[in-house]
């Protein structure tokens, strides 16, 4: 009997094995979207991609995590992908009005979500408003994100420059009133 079974196992090899031979490799598993990019120092302006003009930019966004409710400020350069928790924040924009207009900071943002090496999910691609976070929201069962400001390597106005170092201009007396009846209460 142990030989039939075995003969069996055999006979059963042989036929099998050419159409194994035959047969197209299994495909591998399609390669998971690349995961953020380690930075080996706190986010910087200086790492955004620069723009047109070549300024840096960074957007400044809170993060909630609403299982343990802590909020952590995450920086962001513009083109660089940042993890919060399981996110994978991308911010491709991001504008602050000067200060003499009504405050304003919007943020184009893309989110997505996922274990590092695996397929990342999107779960978030809009513009954000700081001083309207629920006018778009991410809508996510453990993160809330929203905009809070942004930074720029863009220098500030300029200051007026100071006055022309010339000669001093001369010295006018100052006029004396002309005279007149002293006035009431003071002594001649």
């Amino acid at each position: 009997m142990k030989h039939i079974l075995s003969l069996a196992l055999l006979a059963a090899a042989a036929f099998t094995a050419p159409a194994l031979m035959a047969a197209p490799a299994p495909k591998a598993p399609a390669p998971a979207s690349p995961a953020a990019p380690v930075l080996n120092h706190p986010p910087a302006v200086s790492d955004a991609v620069p723009d047109k003009n070549g300024v840096h930019r960074m957007v400044i966004l809170r993060g909630l995590d609403k299982v343990t409710g802590r909020a952590i400020d995450v920086a962001v350069p513009i083109g660089v992908p940042v993890r919060f928790g399981s996110l994978t924040i991308t911010a491709r924009y991001c504008y602050t009005v000067p200060p003499e207009e009504p405050p304003e900071t919007t943020a184009f943002i893309q989110i997505d979500d996922g274990k590092p090496g695996d397929q990342l999910k999107r779960v978030f691609s809009g513009w954000m408003f700081a001083s309207t976070p629920a006018l778009s929201a991410l809508e996510h069962p453990v993160y809330d994100v929203w905009v809070i400001t942004c930074k720029t390597d863009q220098p500030g106005p300029a200051e007026p420059p100071p006055p022309a170092q010339g000669p001093a201009p001369a010295k006018v007396p100052d006029e004396e009133p002309p005279p007149g009846p002293p006035p009431p209460g003071a002594s001649p």
